[in-house]
């Protein structure tokens, strides 16, 4: 397989930074669906799929929610290979029987996170490393028979189960990206956006693309066949 075909479950309510970053970065033939608009594959006919971010909470009750965690259940059922970024991460949690829940309070910025383990999700990234981050909700419990691969002080930033992986933080975002999210968080204050905004420099940019190296290895797994159910502790355990 040279090039993995790749479902992108878009779920960002049309902002026209996510699909640019996400075919930015993955090395994959994506086809792209908007599942805001109930938009979904018809099967589950892909090497992958990936779970965007999103403004919603994965505990709303929304239809196209309710659809699109009925389409992640089949594909995780039939041993799809499975990635999830911010609210996907979320989404992944809460279909595999997590608990998710709001913060109370908003983690937004370039953030560092520790790696709770080795994964070879995370290869070639350091031990702490530098991210993106912008959510006021979090997994608050892994699912059964979840392993912890990242967290910080806000909480858990990286996990899977199976052929399933999902990161809390943005490895996709570009400073234009982050830029416009953060001036776009009206709930947030003048001050605290100004002081976020700040710090969206080219050194931390640099020091936050380390973690890209995500999108590189599930794609890598995906290829060379260790994403599979057969396989996957190739790529999911020490």
């Amino acid at each position: 397989m040279s090039r993995p075909r790749i479902a992108l479950l878009n779920a960002a309510h049309g902002d026209e930074h996510t699909p640019r970053n996400f075919r930015r970065e993955l090395a994959a033939d994506l086809v792209e669906f908007r599942t805001t608009e109930r938009d979904l594959p018809e099967t589950v006919g892909f090497d992958g799929f990936v779970v965007t971010g999103s403004r919603a909470s994965v505990y709303w009750d929304e239809p196209w929610i309710a659809d699109l965690k009925e389409w992640v259940g089949e594909a995780i059922d039939r041993g799809l290979a499975g990635l999830g970024v911010c609210f996907g991460h979320q989404l992944l949690a809460d279909v595999l029987g997590g608990e998710v829940e709001a913060m109370g309070e908003y983690e937004i910025g370039y953030r560092e996170v520790r790696r709770a383990r080795e994964s070879p999700l995370f290869a070639g990234i350091d031990e702490t490393f530098t991210v993106f981050t912008t959510h006021s909700d979090r997994v608050a419990e892994l699912p059964p028979g979840a392993t912890l691969l990242a967290e910080n002080d806000y909480g858990i930033h990286g996990f899977r189960r199976g052929t399933v992986f999902g990161v809390q933080f943005h490895p996709e975002y570009d400073r234009e990206t982050a830029r416009s999210v953060t001036r776009g968080k009206d709930e947030l204050g003048d001050e605290r956006k100004r002081r976020v905004l700040e710090r969206i420099t080219e050194r931390n940019y640099r020091s936050a693309c380390e973690a890209k190296q995500v999108f590189g290895n599930f794609t890598d797994a995906i290829t060379t066949g260790a994403a599979t159910d057969s396989r996957v502790g190739t790529l999911a355990d020490d």
